[in-house]
């Protein structure tokens, strides 16, 4: 169910101007050396990270995988997004 969401956040990002790619392959690091690739959600403006959810409520194992995301990557945004009821 979340895919839909997170495309319908696409096409409306686009539609204001917002440079914005869904499931977006990004470098993981370790020691300063590539490790292997990840896919973000949604990367807008090549600047944020956003992980879409569709939950009940935003867990802390969330917010763990995105800081997680954020310190193997060279990013320094992240934007977690739920859906959920």
């Amino acid at each position: 169910m979340v895919f839909w969401k997170s495309n319908a956040l696409l096409i409306e990002l686009r539609s204001l101007g917002v440079e914005a790619r869904k499931e977006a392959a990004i470098e993981v690091y370790f020691k300063g050396r590539v490790v292997g690739h990840y896919s973000a959600d949604l990367l807008v403006n090549d600047l944020v990270i956003v992980e879409v959810k569709s939950a009940e409520c935003l867990a802390e194992e969330h917010e763990a995988q995105l800081l997680n995301y954020l310190k193997s990557t060279r990013f320094e945004v992240g934007l977690r997004l739920n859906f959920g009821p």
